[in-house]
């Protein structure tokens, strides 16, 4: 699954760890995702995206090897 977490964060000057704080995950997680590590929980999906004013499909998008 690829996302977008990087390029919303840099659109309102955060880091990582600002990120992480806001939405109650740590630094390290928040880094998992945007590496595509680790693909977040629904809730912490739409915590993201409501965060940044977005929807969960501006953030994250299927990969044709994740259908």
């Amino acid at each position: 699954m690829k996302n977008r977490i990087k390029v919303a964060r840099a659109e309102v000057n955060i880091t990582q760890g600002e990120l992480a704080e806001k939405i109650g995950v740590t630094r390290q997680a928040v880094n998992s995702i945007e590496l595509g590590k680790y693909v977040p929980s629904t809730l912490l999906a739409l915590k993201m995206a409501h965060y940044f004013g977005k929807t969960v499909e501006e953030l994250f998008m299927l990969e044709e090897g994740d259908l």
